[in-house]
């Protein structure tokens, strides 16, 4: 298990919230934490730490007035740390390539392909084509309805009809080089990792995968890697002390490969 670092940008700020409470109408969110700081910062101490495979995420849809400023910062961050950063939020194949020639290691892609609420393979192909599959990082990142895990998409807003299976991540991930999955239930509130989803994702051998939600404690990293069985890597955000929580970053980042 890796720490894998985020910097998430929302209305041109770096910020932590409460994933679940995303809404476009008003470019609103639940706030945890507002850095200071801009982006470039985080990606320079994540780039003096080493810590590579980590992902950017712009909290704004393409058609929010606060984009702009939303991905100035992205681009600072990945002129920071070049080829150190994924980068999602808004990717489809004709934005892609843009954002890999300004440093991102990887493009991280939802809504494009999960359209209309189900797998567009056309979408997904066109992805491809744009940028390779090695370069490709899908996010399944999923909520739960009537006791079953579907993937949403527009910023965590809308449910699609695809349920997280183990069989669709083999699937996909003959597709694509990573998986990122916030669990949007916990994501944000630091109280604890989703167990349930862990435990499945820790079963995907087809290529690496990131968890992302409910880190509240070194117990609860504990706890990922005992459900997961140490093979997903895990992003920590509100809990870290670099974003007002209690986690000491330079403690994860000493044992960064020995989570």
């Amino acid at each position: 298990m890796r720490f894998r670092p985020c910097i998430d940008i929302h209305n041109g700020k770096v910020k932590q919230i409460v994933g679940g409470s995303l809404r476009d109408a008003g470019n609103e969110a639940r706030v945890n934490f507002v850095a200071e700081q801009d982006a470039s910062y985080f990606a320079g101490l994540y780039r003096a730490k080493g810590l590579y495979g980590g992902h950017v995420i712009m909290l704004n849809s393409l058609s929010s007035s606060m984009y702009e400023a939303t991905r100035q910062q992205a681009l600072l961050a990945l002129a920071a740390f070049p080829g150190g950063l994924q980068i999602g939020g808004g990717i489809d194949p004709e934005n892609a390539g843009f954002f890999l020639e300004a440093g991102a290691s990887h493009v991280i892609v939802t809504s494009f392909v999960f359209k209309d609420g189900q797998i567009s393979y056309e979408n997904l192909e066109r992805m491809i084509r744009a940028v390779g599959k090695e370069k490709l990082v899908l996010d399944v990142s999923c909520r739960k309805k009537d006791g079953v895990y579907y993937v949403v998409t527009d910023r965590w807003q809308r449910f699609t009809d695809v349920p997280v299976t183990p069989r669709l991540l083999e699937q996909l991930g003959e597709s694509c080089a990573e998986f990122l999955v916030h669990a949007v239930d916990v994501e944000g509130k630091a109280a604890g990792v989703d167990t349930e989803l862990a435990a499945m994702l820790g079963d995907v051998t087809c290529c690496p995968v990131t968890y992302a939600g409910g880190v509240g404690s070194l117990e609860d990293i504990e706890e990922l890697k005992r459900c997961s069985g140490g093979r997903v890597d895990v992003t920590i955000g509100s809990a870290l002390d670099l974003f007002g929580g209690s986690i000491p970053f330079e403690t994860i980042a000493a044992s960064n490969s020995e989570l």
